[in-house]
């Protein structure tokens, strides 16, 4: 492979002994030498390159907590403003790449990726619980537990041997059950309603004669948020009001709603669940 293209396969920038670990030559270096930027002392970097990887190498770090998510493929709406970034040395962080100042997290317990500037999904998710609003860690926390097998009672351990009262309170909300980024939220707005109205709610709840359905909510409420393949195909259009259809006649309400309502219009998406629970449960 081209020097070039195995400093892309490194997110652009990279450590002169990680190239050399990738296979690269002496002569190799002095070749990417030539075309590539050298921000720091044995450091490559190609125009384009992760801007958050070399804020990471820049302050001899690894990226973590919001900045990681996408590299495990976690659940996060917003990409974070700043780069979030994991180093156990005690220097400042200075500004980082656009002029604005990283998040450092101290404390990385688990071994970073090998070759790329990441922290260990453990630590990953530790310094998200402690370090994110609820609305974000939440979600990240349950696709962790659910992609990647990562089990809620490690977290309660490690999070209860740092005395991390108010992580640990974001941890008890975690649902593993919920299969995408717009249910966990949508979970988030349930809950309280629910626990107001001394109701249950069943996520990814199997109901005989219908099948699985994302919410069932006081035994009778069915909610469901459609993904974006949604509707993609007559089978399927046939598929769900065969589906409502039957719920109905076994006398379950039911309401749909898209990704973007629950983002953008909350108060409208709780407003009518709330209509529904009511006019049927008192």
């Amino acid at each position: 492979m081209d020097p070039l293209q195995i400093l892309g396969s490194l997110g652009g920038v990279a450590r002169t002994a990680t190239l050399i670990e990738a296979g690269l030559s002496r002569t190799d270096l002095d070749y990417v030498a030539r075309r590539a930027a050298r921000p720091k002392r044995g450091v490559y970097a190609l125009d384009g390159c992760r801007r958050d990887f070399l804020s990471a190498i820049m302050h001899n770090a690894v990226i973590t907590c919001a900045s990681a998510a996408r590299d495990y493929g976690l659940w996060l709406r917003k990409p974070p403003h700043q780069d979030h970034l994991g180093c156990d040395h005690g220097h400042g962080a200075s500004r980082g790449t656009g002029g604005i100042r990283p998040v450092v997290h101290r404390g990385l317990r688990y071994p970073a990726h090998h070759s790329l500037p990441l922290a260990a999904l453990e630590d990953v998710l530790l310094h998200a619980l402690r370090c994110l609003p609820a609305q974000a860690a939440v979600p990240l926390a349950a696709s962790a537990i659910r992609l990647h097998g990562l089990r809620i009672a490690f977290l309660e351990e490690e999070l209860t041997a740092q005395k991390s009262g108010r992580s640990l309170a974001t941890l008890r909300a975690v649902e593993p059950r919920v299969e995408s980024l717009p249910e966990a939220e949508a979970l988030l707005l349930l809950i309280p309603l629910a626990k107001e109205l001394g109701l249950d709610v069943e996520p990814q709840a199997l109901i005989p004669g219908i099948g699985r359905v994302d919410f069932l909510i006081g035994g009778f409420l069915i909610v469901e948020i459609d993904g974006v393949a949604y509707h993609s195909d007559r089978d399927s259009v046939r598929r769900d009001r065969r589906r409502d259809n039957s719920a109905t006649l076994r006398g379950y309400l039911r309401l749909r709603y898209l990704p973007e309502e629950i983002w953008n219009e909350p108060d409208r998406f709780i407003a009518e669940v709330r209509a529904a629970l009511t006019g049927r449960a008192l």
